[in-house]
C-alpha cells in the first residue's frame, strides 16, 4: 500500500555533488502521489540550480531565511507547520552537525530546528569524513531525537576514493519513507517468505518451470519490512530488483528451495509460502542437450518434496501461511490444502480470472481461516493484499494464547 499518497514532504538539499540526484527522488515521491517542497542551502545552489526543483514541483522551492520579494514571510515556521516528513538527500556532515547541535545559520537549519514532524537524512560525503567519530557522534545524537538515518552505500565516490559514503539509492529512501508512514506493528517478528517458480532441469538447456513471476512474494516481503519485521526472502528465478532491507536467498529448484526454507524455518515466527513451487521434476536430468532426433520423447516425473506439507508438520509457534491457485473448485481446493497441511491461513487465487494469478500487478484473494471462516477481497494491487494480509496475521496471532 502506497503510504506516500497525499504527504506533505520536505525535501531539504545540501551541498554535495549528489545533490543532482535529489531531481530523481523528488520525482519518484511525486510519481507516489507525494507533495514535495524543497528547501535548499546556498551551497546546494552551486551543484544543482533551484529552477530545475521549481520546475518540477508545485509546492515551491525554498532558499533564503529572509526573502526580500515576500515581507514579512517566514518560511522556517510555515513549512514546520506544514510538512509531514522531513528528508534530507544529500545529507552532508555540515547539516548533520547543525541538527545534532541546534545550530540554525540559514533557511534548512532553521526549518530543522523548528519542525517536529519525522525526519530521515541520507548521508552523502568522503568515506573518511562519514567515518570520522565526530560525524558518527553527530548521527547518533540525531537518532537520540528521534531522526532516522538511512545508511549510505559503499562504492566509488566522486572524490576518487572508494568507500561508503555515496547516497542511498532512490528506491532504499523510498523505503524508508514508506516505513516511516507504515505502522510498526511487525517490530519484533521474524517473517519467512518464498516466493517465485522454481526450475526443474531437464537438460543443460531446458526445465519444467511455470508462469510465477515471484511479484506477490516480493510485494509481501516489501510491507513486512516496512512494518518493521526482520525478512528473509528466498527466491526462485526471477527478474524483480531485490527489497531494500530485506534478506534474499537465491535458488533455483524445488529441492534448493526445501532446503533453504527448513534452515531458515526455526528461527521465523510468520511464514508465508507464496512460492508456486513445482509439484514434479524430471526422474532423470540429460548432462548433455537433447538433441531433436525422435518425433516423440517421453518423459519420466517423479514428485517433489511437499514443502509447506513438511513445514506443517513441524511447526512449534510459527504461524504458517499458505497459497492455493487453482483453475476450479477454488474454496473447496483450498481448504482442503488448509487442513490437511496444518495450516493457520490460506491464501486462494483463481487461475484464469482477468487480473488475478501469475505476473500481473494485481490479484484477487479469498483468506481461509480454519473452522470455515472465508473473506472474500475484490481485485486490488498485489502491494495491498499484502497489506490485508499481514492485518490479519496479527489479527489471529493476537487471539493466541
Amino acid at each position: 500500500m502506497n503510504q506516500i499518497k497525499g504527504r506533505k514532504i520536505v525535501l531539504g538539499i545540501s551541498g554535495g555533488i549528489a545533490a543532482y540526484k535529489a531531481v530523481d527522488l523528488l520525482r519518484r515521491i511525486e510519481e507516489l502521489d507525494g507533495r514535495v517542497a524543497v528547501v535548499m542551502t546556498a551551497n546546494a545552489q552551486r551543484f544543482i540550480a533551484p529552477l530545475t526543483f521549481q520546475a518540477l514541483t508545485s509546492e515551491g522551492v525554498y532558499t533564503d531565511l529572509f526573502d526580500a520579494y515576500r515581507p514579512g514571510a517566514m518560511d522556517h515556521i510555515h513549512l514546520a507547520q506544514w510538512a509531514d516528513l522531513v528528508v534530507l538527500a544529500p545529507a552532508t556532515a555540515n547539516i548533520i552537525a547543525k541538527a545534532a547541535l541546534g545550530l540554525a545559520d540559514d533557511l534548512l537549519s532553521t526549518f530543522l530546528l523548528a519542525c517536529t514532524a519525522p525526519k530521515l537524512f541520507c548521508p552523502a560525503m568522503n568515506v573518511r569524513m562519514y567515518e570520522n567519530p565526530a560525524l558518527q557522534a553527530n548521527l547518533e545524537r540525531i537518532r537520540e531525537k528521534g531522526g532516522v538515518i538511512q545508511e549510505p552505500e559503499s562504492g566509488a565516490l566522486a572524490c576518487g576514493e572508494t568507500g561508503r559514503g555515496r547516497l542511498a539509492s532512490i528506491e532504499e529512501i523510498i523505503e524508508s519513507l514508506q516505513g516511516i508512514f507504515s505502522p510498526p506493528d511487525l517490530r519484533g517478528e521474524r517473517v519467512l517468505i518464498t516466493t517465485g517458480c522454481t526450475w526443474e532441469p531437464l537438460d543443460p538447456v531446458r526445465f519444467l518451470t511455470n508462469p510465477s513471476t515471484g511479484r506477490m512474494g516480493f510485494a509481501l516481503a516489501r510491507v513486512a519490512r516496512r512494518r518493521g519485521a526482520e525478512v528473509t526472502l528466498i527466491s526462485g528465478p526471477t527478474h524483480l530488483s531485490p527489497v531494500p532491507g530485506v534478506k534474499q536467498i537465491p535458488v533455483v529448484t524445488a529441492r534448493d528451495l526445501e532446503k533453504a526454507a527448513l534452515e531458515a524455518f526455526p528461527r521465523a515466527t510468520i511464514v508465508i509460502k507464496a512460492a508456486a513451487v513445482s509439484d514434479y521434476r524430471p526422474e532423470k536430468t540429460s548432462v548433455q542437450k537433447i538433441k531433436k532426433k525422435q518425433e516423440r520423447v517421453t518423459l519420466s516425473l517423479v514428485q517433489n518434496p511437499d514443502i509447506l506439507r513438511r513445514m506443517g508438520t513441524l511447526k512449534k509457534k510459527q504461524f504458517l501461511v499458505g497459497f492455493a491457485a487453482e483453475t476450479e473448485h477454488l474454496l473447496q481446493n483450498a481448504r482442503t490444502k488448509l487442513e490437511s497441511k496444518n495450516l493457520d491461513m490460506i491464501v486462494a487465487n483463481p487461475i484464469g480470472v482477468p487480473g488475478a494469478g501469475f505476473a500481473g500487478e494485481t490479484n484477487q484473494v479469498h483468506f481461509i481461516f480454519p473452522g470455515g471462516k472465508t473473506e472474500a477481497l475484490p481485485l486490488m494491487l498485489k502491494e495491498e493484499v499484502a497489506c490485508q494480509l499481514f492485518d490479519r496475521i496479527i489479527r489471529e496471532k493476537r487471539k493466541t494464547p
